[in-house]
């Protein structure tokens, strides 16, 4: 691997890396829900850098596999907002390109936290749907990984199924030691804290967050259950 493979692949596998120290943004220069306004410690990142990361994924996953028939695995619910961007980003990149990439979107859902602790168990919901994976190119969308724990359970899962390939694209990937597994294509690098909005949720609240914002411990006792 030469030097710019090499960068290449840092930059897919880690995607942007946002440092441990990093206090994001101050609340007060962005737009947030009024009822959310005790319950957050910051920005952590804004939604136009959010928007801009996605296209540059997009254009990674356009070279990787274009020209080739895929089916998107969305991984509800916190993937459904990166995975409607990711997708609509390739099919502009398509419109524009003598690669094209034709997709269908499926979803799954997987249940492994409570509050803001991963669990040791894993429920999958809709896998009576990923016989049709057979043969498939496979892109799987995730919004965070944590431990990695449940994605190395869903590939084992869908091993099953022979799928002709499997990619992972994950929104962020939290930087810990517990955590040994890494996407093909990672959005963002982060420190290992509990971060909502942008579809990212706390026992069902800040999906509407616009941006990816710290929880702060009042609001992580607030919405506890």
């Amino acid at each position: 691997m030469d030097e710019n493979q090499s960068q290449d692949y840092y930059a897919k596998h880690r995607g942007m890396v946002i440092s441990d120290n990093w206090t994001g943004y101050n609340l007060d220069v962005f737009t947030l829900p009024n009822h959310y306004a005790e319950d957050l410690d910051c920005v952590f990142i804004p939604h136009g850098v959010i928007v801009d990361r996605i296209e540059r994924l997009a254009n990674d996953i356009m070279k990787d596999i274009g020209d080739n028939h895929i089916t998107v695995l969305c991984v509800l619910k916190g993937g459904y907002k990166f995975c409607a961007d990711l997708v609509e980003q390739i099919k502009n990149l398509s419109r524009n390109s003598e690669r094209f990439i034709s997709m269908r979107v499926d979803f799954i859902r997987l249940r492994s936290y409570c509050n803001d602790k991963s669990t040791e168990d894993l429920q999958i919901i809709g896998g009576e749907d990923l016989s049709k994976l057979t043969g498939k190119n496979v892109l799987i969308v995730e919004d965070v990984i944590g431990t990695g724990r449940t994605m190395k359970a869903l590939l084992s899962h869908l091993e099953a199924y022979d799928p002709k390939m499997v990619k992972v694209a994950s929104l962020l990937v939290k930087r810990s030691s517990d955590n040994k597994y890494r996407p093909d294509y990672t959005g963002f690098e982060i420190p290992n804290k509990f971060v909502v909005g942008y579809a990212l949720d706390y026992n069902e609240h800040f999906r509407d967050l616009h941006h990816i914002c710290l929880i702060s411990e009042s609001g992580k006792e607030k919405y506890k259950v």
